[in-house]
């Protein structure tokens, strides 16, 4: 009788570690509580202000995502017993999950180790300061910026048949900031740019394009000078205020360029 109590007692501690392991468990299949706790941690990311939530809200919201992932490991369950795992589209849609991801980690890999150190984030605060000291020129261009040199030369042979230039940029360009705006770039001192694109500009007449494409470490840029002007000295907040974005900037700048270094290695065929 004591072994049969104590055989029960094991089974019903086995069972609770297992519930405490799991979500759920459905038809058979454990939903893993590591899978609920990526989740929360992703909608927290998403949503900053959620990182203050109470204990209670964060109770609530553990318990609508795991309903959440027991509807999903459900309907996931029938799409399986109806084959559908070996349609075109399943295949085709992992396959690209599966690329986002590796994507993904790649990009958060290479930015923990490339993050700006507290002295390059200092000196580019003050190389922006130096820049900004008031007088010289400042000049307003556009460009285009392209992984490829035949589809820059394309398009600046479509250029020079008449095509827009900001009609070009919002679709091909590959610059998020500027591409969305017909690819203007604004005022700016062209010793902001990196040097071959300053080079360029600085060499362009009033209205007019480079019509070969100009080659950076982001990729190729076509560029136009829109017009150029006495320099402003602007108002620069203190480096404290503006050390976070600097930073984020210029590791944007280093993720953009191993991207582009890794694209020009590639054997395409």
């Amino acid at each position: 009788m004591k072994k049969l109590l104590s055989a029960v007692a094991v089974a019903a501690t086995l069972a609770s570690a297992a519930h405490a392991q799991n979500v759920a468990v459905v038809n058979g299949k454990a939903i893993p509580t590591s899978r609920l706790d990526a989740a929360v941690a992703s909608v927290i990311a998403r949503n900053p202000a959620a990182a203050n939530i109470t204990a209670d809200q964060k109770a609530e919201l553990r318990k609508n995502i795991s309903e959440q992932l027991i509807k999903q490991e459900v309907l996931a369950q029938q799409a399986q017993k109806e084959g559908l795992e070996n349609s075109a589209a399943y295949k085709s849609a992992i396959e690209l999950a599966r690329q986002g991801v590796l994507v993904n980690l790649l990009v958060e890999d290479f930015a923990k180790k490339n993050k700006p150190t507290a002295a390059e984030t200092k000196a580019e605060y003050d190389r922006v300061v130096a820049m900004n000291q008031g007088g010289g020129k400042e000049y307003k261009s556009r460009h285009i910026l392209v992984d490829d040199e035949k589809q820059a030369k394309d398009l600046i042979a479509q250029l020079n048949k008449g095509a827009k230039f900001d009609a070009l940029a919002k679709k091909f360009s590959k610059d998020p900031g500027s591409g969305a705006q017909g690819g203007d770039l604004g005022w700016a001192d062209p010793a902001g740019y990196v040097p071959e694109f300053s080079a360029a500009l600085k060499g362009l007449e009033k209205g007019k394009m480079t019509q070969t494409p100009v080659k950076s470490s982001f990729g190729y840029h076509i560029i136009k000078l829109d017009d150029i002007r006495e320099a402003q000295k602007p108002q620069i907040p203190p480096y404290d205020e503006v050390k976070d974005r600097i930073e984020q900037q210029m590791l944007s700048q280093k993720i953009q360029a191993f991207e582009t270094s890794l694209r020009e290695k590639a054997s395409v065929k």
